[in-house]
């Protein structure tokens, strides 16, 4: 004999597919909500690497140098890929 009559069950099996499909929703409107973000911040980060780089003691042209790879790059803001750019980090303050 079951714990529930089945008649009484299919509710709370009903209830527990509520339940789940809720959380699935929520679940996937917080991973949006972080996608929208991070998508948000490459952005803003694409347009600080394409500024031009002008002001005190800096010239506006980036200086050339080659890479490990015989590659040559550029230490200017706008140079490289976003994540080379992040990995580089911030660039030290001119001396004043």
């Amino acid at each position: 004999m079951p714990a529930l009559p089945l008649d009484e069950a299919g509710q709370y099996v009903a209830g527990a597919y509520v339940v789940f499909l809720l959380l699935i929703l929520i679940y996937v409107a917080i991973i949006g909500a972080k996608v929208a973000r991070i998508q948000r911040q490459v952005a803003e980060l694409l347009e600080l690497t394409d500024e031009p780089e002008t002001g005190a003691g800096r010239s506006a042209q980036p200086a050339r140098s080659r890479d490990a790879g015989g590659r040559e790059s550029s230490s200017g803001r706008g140079a490289g890929s976003p994540a080379e750019v992040i990995a580089r980090g911030p660039e030290p303050e001119a001396p004043r």
